[in-house]
């Protein structure tokens, strides 16, 4: 079982927003992004008491990928924003880790550990996208095997004390093991499904985070996790996250109005749907920004008083 970390607790909803925020003419792949520009608004973030930043992991892009823009390699981002921030938590969502050696996933993770001391969350995911599997010589067909196994070599690694790593190769065996040692564990979020059962997820991730659905759907959802925790963690805190697309409107009246995962709307709209989800047991919502007309430190500052609402 994964270790358990203060952005979930069972007794509150926490925001967290994801990177990088893009203008509409880096949206649109006209230019690149401005990632000093990135950092900044990743410590505005911080000042307005958000509890996450959430780092996508994109090796390629290519004509399937709904966006233009590129992306940084995660672990060179985190390492960035841990240089940057202080309080705030940083989490993958997520590294693919069907298309990563499960050891340099591993080193990626103590590292960032290290820099930003019980900050950390390993969110891993198996990506859903053929071309990238066949572009890093891998199959798509064996993903979900490939998933748990690699699972597994990621949690052995982080273990405290970490499970030595023994090489095959030589004989004797020679054993290695993972430094610098994390002050704190690292703990292990599972972000989407990876093809495993959700009884497989709450034996061994801190949590379970899904994209937004339609909140019928989003309930019975939410009751099988609450019903798998049970079967397969009786007794034990497993959390639920919901990364959620927000279109925030200039006008805070403004009703909300259903978008593909999530909603464009105005602020008081959007406290209500967002209380209504931490009654529902949510415990932490990943806010994706699209980009827009408003410029992005207005909209981080008309949704900082948020987080005071709901914690």
């Amino acid at each position: 079982m994964s270790a358990a970390t203060p952005l979930f607790r069972a007794d509150r909803l926490t925001l967290g927003l994801a990177l990088p925020w893009v203008d509409a003419a880096e949206h649109a792949g006209q230019r690149e992004v401005d990632f000093p520009r990135q950092l900044e608004l990743a410590a505005q973030a911080e000042a307005a008491d958000f509890a996450a930043l959430w780092v996508r992991d994109v090796p390629l892009n290519h004509p399937g990928y709904p966006e233009a823009i590129g992306h940084l390699d995660p672990w060179t981002w985190l390492g960035a924003l841990a240089g940057r921030t202080r309080r705030i938590h940083l989490v993958t969502g997520a590294i693919v880790l069907t298309l990563r050696h499960p050891l340099h996933v591993a080193k990626g993770a103590v590292s960032v550990a290290a820099l930003a001391p019980g900050r950390f969350v390993l969110g891993l995911g198996s990506g859903d996208r053929p071309p990238e599997y066949l572009a890093f010589g891998r199959d798509s067909a064996t993903r979900r095997e490939d998933f748990r196994a690699r699972w597994e070599q990621v949690s052995a690694a982080l273990d405290t004390p970490p499970r030595v790593v023994p090489d095959l190769q030589d004989d004797p065996p020679v054993a290695f093991s993972l430094r610098p040692h994390p002050a704190t564990p690292v703990p292990m979020l599972a972000v989407g499904s990876a093809g495993q059962s959700l009884d497989w997820i709450a034996r061994h991730a801190v949590g379970w985070t899904t994209y937004h659905r339609p909140p019928e759907v989003q309930r019975g959802r939410h009751a099988m996790w609450r019903q798998a925790v049970a079967r397969a963690a009786p007794g034990q805190f497993r959390a639920f996250g919901v990364a959620m697309r927000v279109e925030l409107l200039d006008r805070p009246d403004a009703p909300a109005e259903t978008i593909e995962l999530g909603y464009r709307t105005g602020v008081r709209a959007l406290a209500g749907i967002l209380a209504r989800m931490r009654e529902a047991g949510t415990h932490h919502v990943s806010l994706n920004l699209p980009a827009g007309a408003r410029p992005l430190p207005d909209v981080i500052a008309e949704l900082a008083p948020l987080n005071a609402e709901l914690s």
